[in-house]
Protein backbone atom coordinates (compact mmCIF):
# COMPACT_ATOMS: atom_id res chain seq x y z
CA UNK A 1 0.00 0.00 0.00
CA UNK A 2 1.38 3.42 -0.92
CA UNK A 3 1.86 5.99 1.82
CA UNK A 4 -0.79 8.53 0.66
CA UNK A 5 -3.46 5.82 0.62
CA UNK A 6 -2.35 4.56 4.02
CA UNK A 7 -2.66 8.07 5.45
CA UNK A 8 -6.10 8.54 3.92
CA UNK A 9 -7.34 5.30 5.45
CA UNK A 10 -5.80 6.08 8.84
CA UNK A 11 -7.42 9.51 8.84
CA UNK A 12 -10.80 7.98 8.00
CA UNK A 13 -10.62 5.52 10.90
CA UNK A 14 -9.46 8.28 13.26
CA UNK A 15 -12.47 10.35 12.23
CA UNK A 16 -14.74 7.36 12.89
CA UNK A 17 -13.19 7.05 16.34
CA UNK A 18 -14.21 10.61 17.15
CA UNK A 19 -17.71 10.02 15.76
CA UNK A 20 -18.16 6.88 17.87
CA UNK A 21 -16.91 8.65 20.99
CA UNK A 22 -19.31 11.51 20.47
CA UNK A 23 -22.17 9.06 19.90
CA UNK A 24 -21.31 7.30 23.18
CA UNK A 25 -21.49 10.56 25.10
CA UNK A 26 -24.71 11.59 23.36
CA UNK A 27 -26.50 8.31 24.07
CA UNK A 28 -25.36 8.42 27.70
CA UNK A 29 -27.01 11.85 27.97
CA UNK A 30 -30.17 11.05 26.00
CA UNK A 31 -31.19 8.03 28.07
CA UNK A 32 -31.76 9.93 31.33
CA UNK A 33 -33.34 12.81 29.38
CA UNK A 34 -35.91 10.44 27.88
CA UNK A 35 -36.57 8.98 31.33
CA UNK A 36 -37.43 12.43 32.64
CA UNK A 37 -40.38 12.56 30.21
CA UNK A 38 -41.19 8.88 29.75
CA UNK A 39 -39.83 6.79 32.61
CA UNK A 40 -41.50 3.62 31.33
CA UNK A 41 -39.86 3.82 27.91
CA UNK A 42 -37.76 0.79 26.93
CA UNK A 43 -35.60 3.21 24.94
CA UNK A 44 -33.96 4.40 28.17
CA UNK A 45 -32.21 1.06 28.71
CA UNK A 46 -31.42 0.80 25.00
CA UNK A 47 -29.68 4.17 25.12
CA UNK A 48 -27.56 3.02 28.05
CA UNK A 49 -26.61 -0.12 26.15
CA UNK A 50 -25.91 1.92 23.01
CA UNK A 51 -23.51 4.18 24.90
CA UNK A 52 -21.50 1.12 25.86
CA UNK A 53 -21.63 -0.20 22.31
CA UNK A 54 -20.24 3.05 20.96
CA UNK A 55 -17.41 3.05 23.48
CA UNK A 56 -16.40 -0.41 22.21
CA UNK A 57 -16.71 0.77 18.62
CA UNK A 58 -14.47 3.73 19.38
CA UNK A 59 -11.81 1.42 20.77
CA UNK A 60 -11.98 -0.78 17.66
CA UNK A 61 -11.74 2.23 15.35
CA UNK A 62 -8.85 3.74 17.27
CA UNK A 63 -6.92 0.48 17.02
CA UNK A 64 -7.47 0.38 13.25
CA UNK A 65 -6.47 4.03 12.89
CA UNK A 66 -3.24 3.20 14.68
CA UNK A 67 -2.57 0.27 12.38
CA UNK A 68 -2.78 2.64 9.45
CA UNK A 69 -0.48 5.14 11.10
CA UNK A 70 -2.89 7.63 12.64
CA UNK A 71 -2.61 7.70 16.41
CA UNK A 72 -5.84 8.81 18.07
CA UNK A 73 -5.69 10.87 21.24
CA UNK A 74 -7.48 10.00 24.44
CA UNK A 75 -9.82 12.98 24.50
CA UNK A 76 -13.56 12.34 24.40
CA UNK A 77 -15.59 15.09 22.72
CA UNK A 78 -18.53 16.65 24.47
CA UNK A 79 -21.91 15.87 22.96
CA UNK A 80 -23.93 19.00 23.53
CA UNK A 81 -27.44 19.19 22.11
CA UNK A 82 -27.58 19.64 18.35
CA UNK A 83 -31.21 20.79 18.44
CA UNK A 84 -31.96 24.29 17.14
CA UNK A 85 -32.59 27.03 19.66
CA UNK A 86 -36.23 27.77 20.31
CA UNK A 87 -37.50 24.20 20.55
CA UNK A 88 -39.17 23.15 23.77
CA UNK A 89 -37.04 20.69 25.79
CA UNK A 90 -39.07 17.62 24.81
CA UNK A 91 -39.09 18.66 21.15
CA UNK A 92 -35.33 19.26 21.28
CA UNK A 93 -34.86 15.77 22.66
CA UNK A 94 -36.94 14.27 19.85
CA UNK A 95 -34.92 16.26 17.31
CA UNK A 96 -31.70 14.70 18.58
CA UNK A 97 -33.07 11.17 18.61
CA UNK A 98 -34.47 11.43 15.08
CA UNK A 99 -31.26 13.00 13.76
CA UNK A 100 -28.85 10.66 15.53
CA UNK A 101 -30.77 7.39 15.40
CA UNK A 102 -33.49 7.40 12.72
CA UNK A 103 -31.19 9.13 10.23
CA UNK A 104 -27.51 8.74 11.16
CA UNK A 105 -27.63 5.21 12.57
CA UNK A 106 -29.92 3.96 9.81
CA UNK A 107 -27.55 5.38 7.20
CA UNK A 108 -24.60 3.84 9.04
CA UNK A 109 -26.15 0.38 8.90
CA UNK A 110 -26.47 0.66 5.12
CA UNK A 111 -22.88 1.85 4.76
CA UNK A 112 -21.39 -0.87 6.94
CA UNK A 113 -23.48 -3.59 5.26
CA UNK A 114 -22.15 -2.46 1.90
CA UNK A 115 -18.58 -2.56 3.13
CA UNK A 116 -19.06 -6.06 4.56
CA UNK A 117 -20.35 -7.27 1.19
CA UNK A 118 -17.13 -6.01 -0.42
CA UNK A 119 -14.98 -8.61 1.38
CA UNK A 120 -12.68 -6.32 3.40
CA UNK A 121 -9.45 -7.39 5.06
CA UNK A 122 -10.11 -9.85 7.94
CA UNK A 123 -9.30 -7.41 10.76
CA UNK A 124 -11.40 -4.68 9.16
CA UNK A 125 -14.22 -7.14 8.54
CA UNK A 126 -14.35 -8.12 12.22
CA UNK A 127 -14.63 -4.49 13.30
CA UNK A 128 -17.32 -3.75 10.72
CA UNK A 129 -19.25 -6.85 11.79
CA UNK A 130 -19.21 -5.74 15.44
CA UNK A 131 -20.39 -2.26 14.47
CA UNK A 132 -23.11 -3.52 12.12
CA UNK A 133 -24.88 -5.77 14.58
CA UNK A 134 -25.07 -3.00 17.18
CA UNK A 135 -26.08 -0.15 14.92
CA UNK A 136 -29.14 -2.00 13.67
CA UNK A 137 -30.38 -1.77 17.28
CA UNK A 138 -29.34 1.88 17.55
CA UNK A 139 -31.43 2.78 14.54
CA UNK A 140 -34.43 0.86 15.84
CA UNK A 141 -34.34 2.61 19.19
CA UNK A 142 -34.77 5.92 17.40
CA UNK A 143 -37.85 4.69 15.58
CA UNK A 144 -39.18 3.24 18.84
CA UNK A 145 -38.81 6.61 20.57
CA UNK A 146 -40.50 8.38 17.67
CA UNK A 147 -43.40 5.93 17.87
CA UNK A 148 -43.88 6.62 21.58
CA UNK A 149 -43.67 10.38 21.14
CA UNK A 150 -46.26 10.24 18.35
CA UNK A 151 -48.77 9.17 20.98
CA UNK A 152 -47.66 11.81 23.49
CA UNK A 153 -46.97 15.08 21.64
CA UNK A 154 -47.48 16.78 18.29
CA UNK A 155 -44.48 15.67 16.20
CA UNK A 156 -45.41 17.54 13.02
CA UNK A 157 -42.69 20.12 13.80
CA UNK A 158 -40.07 17.51 12.83
CA UNK A 159 -40.87 17.99 9.14
CA UNK A 160 -39.32 21.43 8.79
CA UNK A 161 -36.17 20.37 10.60
CA UNK A 162 -35.28 17.22 8.64
CA UNK A 163 -33.18 19.20 6.10
CA UNK A 164 -31.07 20.56 8.97
CA UNK A 165 -30.70 17.04 10.35
CA UNK A 166 -29.52 15.81 6.94
CA UNK A 167 -27.05 18.66 6.59
CA UNK A 168 -25.63 17.75 9.97
CA UNK A 169 -25.30 14.11 8.96
CA UNK A 170 -23.21 14.54 5.80
CA UNK A 171 -20.32 16.79 4.92
CA UNK A 172 -20.50 19.30 2.10
CA UNK A 173 -18.15 17.15 0.04
CA UNK A 174 -20.64 14.31 -0.36
CA UNK A 175 -22.46 16.11 -3.17
CA UNK A 176 -19.44 17.88 -4.63
CA UNK A 177 -18.40 17.11 -8.23
CA UNK A 178 -16.51 13.84 -8.44
CA UNK A 179 -12.73 14.03 -8.15
CA UNK A 180 -10.04 11.45 -8.71
CA UNK A 181 -9.80 8.89 -5.90
CA UNK A 182 -7.85 5.68 -5.36
CA UNK A 183 -9.23 2.46 -6.73
CA UNK A 184 -12.67 1.85 -5.16
CA UNK A 185 -11.87 -1.79 -4.47
CA UNK A 186 -8.67 -0.88 -2.64
CA UNK A 187 -10.58 1.63 -0.53
CA UNK A 188 -13.28 -0.90 0.31
CA UNK A 189 -10.78 -3.57 1.39
CA UNK A 190 -9.77 -1.26 4.20
CA UNK A 191 -13.28 -0.24 5.24
CA UNK A 192 -13.61 3.02 3.31
CA UNK A 193 -16.14 3.95 0.64
CA UNK A 194 -15.22 6.17 -2.27
CA UNK A 195 -17.26 9.39 -2.28
CA UNK A 196 -19.42 8.50 -5.28
CA UNK A 197 -20.45 5.20 -3.75
CA UNK A 198 -21.01 6.77 -0.35
CA UNK A 199 -23.35 9.29 -1.98
CA UNK A 200 -25.22 6.54 -3.79
CA UNK A 201 -25.81 4.61 -0.56
CA UNK A 202 -26.81 7.73 1.35
CA UNK A 203 -29.38 8.74 -1.26
CA UNK A 204 -30.81 5.25 -1.68
CA UNK A 205 -31.17 4.70 2.07
CA UNK A 206 -32.75 8.10 2.49
CA UNK A 207 -35.27 7.49 -0.30
CA UNK A 208 -36.04 3.85 0.49
CA UNK A 209 -35.84 3.68 4.28
CA UNK A 210 -35.55 6.96 6.17
CA UNK A 211 -38.13 9.12 4.40
CA UNK A 212 -40.75 6.36 4.11
CA UNK A 213 -40.17 5.63 7.80
CA UNK A 214 -40.85 9.24 8.74
CA UNK A 215 -43.93 9.30 6.53
CA UNK A 216 -45.36 6.32 8.39
CA UNK A 217 -45.56 8.58 11.43
CA UNK A 218 -47.30 11.33 9.49
CA UNK A 219 -44.20 13.50 9.07
CA UNK A 220 -44.28 15.51 5.84
CA UNK A 221 -41.04 14.78 3.99
CA UNK A 222 -41.49 17.38 1.24
CA UNK A 223 -38.85 19.71 2.77
CA UNK A 224 -36.38 16.82 3.00
CA UNK A 225 -37.06 15.76 -0.59
CA UNK A 226 -36.53 19.35 -1.76
CA UNK A 227 -33.21 19.43 0.15
CA UNK A 228 -32.12 16.24 -1.61
CA UNK A 229 -33.24 17.39 -5.04
CA UNK A 230 -31.29 20.64 -4.68
CA UNK A 231 -28.10 18.69 -4.01
CA UNK A 232 -28.49 15.52 -6.02
CA UNK A 233 -30.59 16.74 -8.95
Amino acid sequence: MNEPLRRTIGTAWAFRTRVEREAAERFARLGPAIASWDAASPVVALMERAAGDERRHAAFCAELAGRYGDAVGSEWPAAASIAPAGLAPREALLYEVVACCCITETESVATVATLLADEPEPTVREVLHQIAKDEVVHGRMGWAHLARETRAIDISFVSRFVPAMLSGTVGDGLFAPASAEPDEGEFARHGILATARKREIFVRTLEEVVLPGLEQFGIDTAPARAWLLARNG
